[in-house]
């Protein structure tokens, strides 16, 4: 199993940006922690972000082929991205969606999610823990 994570806008400000949400671990502290986790359980794990919506489709679009899966924290593109969206169904790609927070508990325009009208599964809320969740479904491990 080679799962292809994606990371969204701001993700590389963990740590920084709205510590009372986000906590203060950093976006490396986030990296390592999905490979750890992806290393326990036997799957391969590439990691990637961007703050550029075209780059996230790109990544999409290229992982045809190269990954069985791809988990998904298309954070404020989650929202917004009909080209998001598009692009996971073009290519058909297994996605698990990923929040650190709970979107739905959050502001009103939070609770759409373009993402999730495609994704096989939805974790949120659960800090790195979600990530982590994503990881142990596709590795046939659910919690």
């Amino acid at each position: 199993m080679k799962l292809l994570v994606i990371n969204g806008p701001n993700l590389n400000l963990l740590g920084v940006r709205e510590p009372d949400l986000y906590g203060s671990r950093t976006y490396p502290d986030l990296v390592r922690h999905c490979a750890e986790t992806a290393a326990s359980c036997g799957v391969e794990i590439e990691t990637r972000q961007t703050n550029h919506e075209g780059t996230i489709v790109d990544w999409i679009q290229e992982s045809r082929g190269e990954f069985d899966a791809i988990i998904l924290n298309a954070a404020a593109y989650t929202h917004t991205s009909v080209a998001i969206l598009d692009a996971i169904k073009a290519v058909k790609a297994r996605v698990a969606e990923v929040h650190l927070t709970d979107p739905a508990s959050r502001e009103g325009f939070r609770r759409v999610s373009y993402v999730g009208m495609v994704a096989e599964k939805t974790f949120s809320g659960l800090g790195f823990g979600s990530y982590t969740a994503a990881i142990l479904h596709f590795a046939g491990k659910d919690i």
